[in-house]
């Protein structure tokens, strides 16, 4: 092959590359092999806010998040040494915060997002050791969150 046959190549390669971006409602939607517009494959569908909260589960995962250390970098409405909480259930799909709870070295490595955060806050998240039944339960504090706020904001409004 000579250098035109490869640069056409590399041209219509690159037209097709930009071509697969994200939905261009600013939306993330799972494409081949569950990956999403993030990069994510654990960011693909609705996200964590919009499901019901269990109220059992989310008091529980609010003592957990105070008596695991969790608290000692995250914070609703404050940005600590780790990132504000505020809003994570609506930027998140839980599948994506339980991954980050659970194995947070590992989501570094491998998940876009997370290398990311890891980036702006340079300060890897630590495994705090929790279950996947403790973990569901914070994911279930942090989207009680949304939907108390949501419920403050609506009742603002009337």
């Amino acid at each position: 092959m000579n250098v035109r046959h490869l640069l056409a190549i590399a041209v219509v390669g690159s037209i097709a590359l930009a071509g697969c971006g994200g939905a261009k409602d600013g939306k993330t939607s799972a494409g081949a092999g569950g990956a999403t517009a993030s990069g994510s494959k654990y960011d693909a569908g609705p996200r964590a806010a919009e499901q019901p909260v269990d109220g059992a589960l989310a008091a529980h995962g609010e003592e957990l998040f105070k008596t695991k250390g969790c608290s000692a970098c995250h914070a609703f409405g404050a940005r600590l040494s780790g990132p504000d909480l505020s809003g994570v259930a609506n930027r998140r799909t839980a599948a994506w915060m339980e991954q980050q709870i659970l194995h947070p070295d590992l989501m570094t490595k491998e998940d876009p997002i997370a290398r990311g955060l890891m980036a702006e806050y340079a300060l890897q998240m630590p495994n705090q050791g929790l279950t996947p039944e403790e973990a569901r339960a914070v994911v279930e504090f942090l989207k009680s969150k949304e939907h108390a706020d949501g419920a403050a904001a609506s009742n603002q409004t009337r």
